[in-house]
Order: structure tokens, then C-alpha cells, then sequence
């Protein structure tokens, strides 16, 4: 689902399941059939991938409204 992250994500950011500091990487996202890369913070043992409040009621669902109303 993502490649390897390497760039440290804010200090305060950690894993619940695997106590591990989340790490910047770029993660594919896919809504309705159209996919895309962004960089988000992620945990390097589980996998989990940590999308910011503001950025999924802001840029996400504004993505979200345009894909739909095609």
C-alpha cells in the first residue's frame, strides 16, 4: 500500500499498536476508481497511516465533492 518512510513526521506522532514514532512517506490513496499519491505520517512496523483531521475534512473532501459530481 506504501512505499518504506524515512523522513521522521512530527515528534508527538506514534503508533497506539506498535508504540513506534510515525514516519513521513508517500501512501497511494484511491477514492471512486481514481488514484493518487500524497505523503503522510505512517507507522514503519504496522503499516497504519495517520490523515489529519484537517486535511481530510479540507483538501480530501474537497476532492471528494469534485470526483462525485462528474
Amino acid at each position: 500500500m506504501s512505499e518504506r518512510p524515512s523522513t521522521p513526521a512530527p515528534p508527538e506522532l506514534t503508533c497506539d499498536r506498535c508504540q513506534l514514532p510515525l514516519v513521513l512517506g508517500k501512501v497511494k490513496a484511491s477514492y471512486l476508481g481514481n488514484s493518487f499519491e500524497v505523503e503522510l505520517s505512517c507507522c514503519p512496523g504496522c503499516g497504519f497511516i495517520y490523515v489529519p483531521e484537517e486535511l481530510a475534512l479540507g483538501k480530501m473532501a474537497q476532492v471528494e465533492q469534485a470526483l462525485e459530481d462528474k
